[in-house]
């Protein structure tokens, strides 16, 4: 019996903590910092920007702006969903001019905090970080 309850209890707490990784999920921040190759910031850009993803699909939303694209690969792991844990995405995403890029992104929530790091593919020099002032499910 008291396997069958570790099981259960084992379970719930993978369900839990993994419940954010098949949902949809918004990020918004109010501030965007370019970092460069070695990691320091190159500049500060004071922006609204919204973030919504989900198992395939992305929509990123910096100020007046607006990418698209497609969720390539989902790695998620949340000890304590939307507080504690990582995931990174791999997605190819489109602006509005029509270019399209692959680009990774991780989200790690750690110590109180959520920050987002993008790097594009091709351009290992302006890599945009994102301290989240709001990381939850998205209710529709």
């Amino acid at each position: 019996m008291k396997h069958f309850l570790l099981a259960g209890l084992f379970l719930a707490s993978g369900y839990f903590g993994f419940g954010q990784c098949g949902a949809k999920v918004v990020l918004t921040s109010s501030q965007t910092q370019h970092l460069g190759a070695d990691s320091s910031v190159q500049r500060t850009t004071d922006e609204k920007t919204v973030i919504e993803f989900d198992q395939s699909t992305i929509t990123i939303t910096p100020g007046d702006n607006r990418m698209t694209g497609k969720v390539d690969s989902v790695d998620c792991n949340w000890t304590t969903p939307y507080k504690v844990g990582k995931t990174r995405l791999k997605t190819t995403i489109s602006n509005d001019q029509g270019e399209t890029r692959k680009v990774t992104i991780t989200i790690v929530g750690k110590d109180g905090k959520i920050v987002l790091l993008a790097e594009v593919e091709d351009l290992p020099e302006d890599r945009i970080q994102l301290v989240a002032d709001k990381f939850e499910e998205k209710k529709d």
